[in-house]
């Protein structure tokens, strides 16, 4: 089995195709489907909820299923998927941290998405980010794939994903600003990490884990944390540092 095999097969997805062609992060809904179950939930439990007792409140039986197959595509929304399985057992330790492990398991499941990831995290500070940057980058690899009318609203949909995860302000011109960061959201970065074979330091040099923009001190004292809160096992001495995840036992991509 191929590396990316064994990615696909805990939750990540690959291709060139992604949620972000029809639908943002869906923020609002996921957090009230999340909400409405307990951790066990199955995604039939899930699907009822949404198509038969509509508690997402769409307005024909239509939308109601096309809700619940983005919601599918974007998170897998399945206990039997381990990306899902750790996001929901993160999910109600804090509700600060999730807009931003909204947007980490969006990462990891929409290869579309994913290809803004290094223009947001090399935006400074502050400084203005044009719908034209995104759609620019979007567009690079394959130059005539895209209209530019796609392209327009794929690159308003995952501005908006972004803005959602606290990493751009405005509503028409859109600013990079710092997401709200906790121990949770550490965490589930450096699974992410683990996911792909990295260890111990590396774990801190993922892209997963420098989206989070923290400083090295921050870093550890955010998996410190986690470490505290029972939700994984962190250790450092003499420069060394060994990270586990006994919660979540899955073999990493060799």
């Amino acid at each position: 089995m191929s590396s990316e095999e064994h990615l696909v097969k805990l939750g990540f997805k690959f291709g060139k195709n992604g949620a972000h062609s029809a639908r943002s992060l869906m923020y609002s809904e996921l957090k009230t489907l999340l909400d409405g179950r307990p951790e066990q939930a199955t995604r039939h439990d899930y699907q009822q909820d949404i198509e038969l007792y509509n508690v997402l409140h769409k307005s024909s039986d239509n939308a109601r299923k096309l809700t619940f197959r983005h919601l599918v595509d974007l998170y897998g929304i399945s206990p039997e998927i381990p990306l899902f399985h750790v996001f929901r057992q993160l999910w109600e330790r804090s509700e600060e941290a999730q807009p931003l492990l909204t947007l980490q398991l969006a990462l990891a499941r929409d290869p579309l998405l994913r290809q803004t990831q290094s223009l947001i995290s090399t935006t400074p500070l502050g400084d203005v980010l044009g719908r034209e940057q995104v759609e620019h980058v979007l567009a690079a690899p394959e130059p005539d794939r895209f209209s530019p009318a796609s392209l327009r609203s794929f690159a308003q949909n995952i501005n908006g994903s972004w803005t959602h995860a606290g990493f751009l302000q405005g509503k028409y011109k859109k600013v990079r600003t710092s997401p709200i960061v906790t121990y949770v959201n550490a965490a589930f970065a450096l699974f992410l990490g683990h996911c792909e074979g990295r260890a111990g330091q590396g774990l801190f040099q993922t892209p997963w884990f420098q989206l989070l923009s923290l400083d090295p001190a921050e870093g550890y004292e955010l998996a410190y944390m986690a470490s505290l809160h029972g939700v994984i096992s962190y250790k450092q001495a003499s420069g060394i540092v060994e990270i586990r995840f006994p919660l979540w036992p899955i073999a990493p991509a060799s």
